[in-house]
């Protein structure tokens, strides 16, 4: 399973927001890594990607917030429900080493973090 690959169709030609969102694969890619190496103490990569995408996330709200956005606009929803997936698959995990799951999550925020880069933050 490779999760997702950086490519000149995700930039947003914003330093900052594309240096994060590399970053952002870069952890998924790390956690899709460990799952085809048959690590199932995810707990670390898990960890390091909700980390980051919580700091990614709480930039792009001061971002918005910055410029006005509603505090209840869809791009912000999107992040909280990211987040609380996020949450919910560590969480698991962790109580059971339920790999499947954390691979269900990989191959979904691929599939998400595409569209969302490319409209959303767009």
């Amino acid at each position: 399973m490779t999760a997702l690959a950086w490519s000149e169709a995700l930039a947003l030609q914003q330093p900052r927001m594309d240096q994060t969102h590399r970053e952002f694969i870069e952890l998924l890619q790390d956690l899709s890594n460990a799952l085809n190496a048959g690590n199932t103490d995810l707990d670390r990569p898990l960890a390091g990607l909700l980390a980051h995408t919580e700091a990614h996330f709480a930039q792009e709200e001061r971002w918005m917030a910055d410029i006005g956005f509603a505090p209840e606009n869809c791009h912000s929803m999107q992040h909280a429900q990211v987040l609380q997936v996020l949450r919910e698959v560590r969480r698991v995990q962790g109580d059971d080493g339920n790999t499947a799951l954390v691979r269900t999550l990989v191959d979904e925020l691929a599939r998400w973090f595409v569209g969302h880069a490319q409209t959303t933050d767009a």
